[in-house]
């Protein structure tokens, strides 16, 4: 039996793992604070609301600059004063008394915007899902695409890449509507083949999330192997990049993104409960299997949706929750949305530096997150592994 104990930048630790355990020193800490609610059925105090949303503005005011330096910078530089003075007369309707060019407010608005947005949209959602998935397995390992939303995606749209199906029907929706479904059935099929008498336990679901997934990573090579004329499409797919991002990506995946932080936001206090195992979870009041199937409804859709558009991206998932840990706490309630915005301000200057970098050149954002985030990730890991591996 492995175990991991987590401690929150706050105080409390908390012991979780694989197998049943017992919470040690939950004073203050994520579960403590379930216990004490009644398993999350009674309403938080307006207080601790609002304390918990003003410890979030440093995030916002963090993502917002982030947003703006990647608005003005790229290949062709437009001043901060300038950027910021465009979006707030032309987004926010806000009168402004500066003067700029058709050209600089083509570029910030609707050449930048929308790769921005969808950049910003894609990290935040990634590193919910991240955060719900290591909150559900109770593994600080886990990742958005534990249970087959990236090899399914990579499998759907490899298969229109190599058959170059998008031309020969006509549509350029077919790429990322494969990849949904892709990504979305592999997550089903897996949560199918994990039932067992009526139950889900979250080992059997993680082992035929890794099961599933290598056959269906197994199957994406064999295809690209048999076109070879194809691969080079593939493989920047798999890549990710958010090159060919426009308002009809951000209007695929806005929608599905929504749903899914909807329904995990509401089971916040109900994911602290997962910090332990299943029997203390249901005697606390967890409908246990109906939180898993709820949180990995809402999970996957906020990991399959954004793969759909943008490709595999890594890490996001892995550093913003647990940066979000780091800073704040374990509490979910804390947590997803502290991880949404760092995952939102990590991807967005990935982005920034993959378009920038080697202009007029660009890097797949997918590199530029492993080079930057597998360093990071290391780091953390060497600063907390006590703490976070119990070692």
């Amino acid at each position: 039996m492995w175990w991991t104990g987590w401690r929150s930048s706050r105080g409390g630790s908390i012991l979780i793992g694989s197998s049943r355990l017992q919470p040690r020193g939950v004073t203050r800490s994520a579960a403590g604070q379930c216990r004490s609610e009644g398993g999350g059925r009674s309403r938080a105090s307006p207080q601790s609301a609002g304390r918990r949303a003003a410890a979030l503005l440093p995030l916002a005011a963090a993502l917002a600059a982030a947003l703006l330096l990647a608005l003005a910078f790229g290949s062709v530089a437009v001043p901060i004063g300038t950027t910021a003075e465009i979006v707030a007369s032309r987004v926010l309707g806000i009168p402004t008394s500066g003067v700029w060019t058709s050209a600089q407010e083509t570029i910030v608005l609707q050449v930048r915007l929308p790769r921005v947005v969808l950049a910003a949209v894609t990290g935040a959602s990634l590193a919910m899902a991240g955060a719900v998935y290591q909150g559900l397995f109770r593994n600080p390992m886990g990742d958005p695409y534990l249970l087959g939303v990236a090899p399914g995606a990579g499998l759907g749209a490899t298969i229109v890449i190599v058959f170059a199906l998008v031309a020969a029907v006509g549509s350029a929706w077919l790429l990322p509507a494969a990849a949904l479904v892709g990504g979305l059935a592999a997550t089903a099929v897996i949560y199918l083949i994990a039932r067992v008498d009526r139950r889900t336990p979250v080992g059997v679901l993680l082992l035929a999330g890794v099961a599933l997934g290598s056959l269906l990573s197994a199957t994406t090579s064999l295809l690209m192997l048999a076109r070879p004329e194809r691969l080079h499409y593939a493989v920047m797919w798999l890549f990710g990049s958010f090159s060919s991002a426009g308002w009809t990506q951000v209007a695929l995946v806005v929608p599905f993104v929504v749903v899914g932080a909807a329904i995990v936001l509401s089971l916040a206090r109900q994911l602290n409960l997962m910090l332990l195992d299943e029997e203390q979870a249901a005697f606390l009041g967890a409908n246990t299997e109906r939180l898993k199937l709820l949180l990995v409804v809402g999970a996957t859709l906020l990991a399959a949706a954004p793969v759909s558009v943008a490709g595999l991206i890594g890490f996001v998932g892995l550093i913003g929750p647990h940066a979000a840990r780091l800073l704040w706490s374990s509490d979910s309630r804390s947590l997803l949305p502290a991880s949404a915005l760092l995952g939102a301000s990590f991807l967005v200057m990935a982005d920034l530096f993959a378009r920038a970098a080697f202009a007029p050149s660009e890097l797949p954002v997918g590199i530029v997150s492993a080079l930057c985030g597998g360093p990071f990730f290391l780091l953390l890991l060497r600063r907390r592994k006590r703490s976070i591996f119990g070692v």
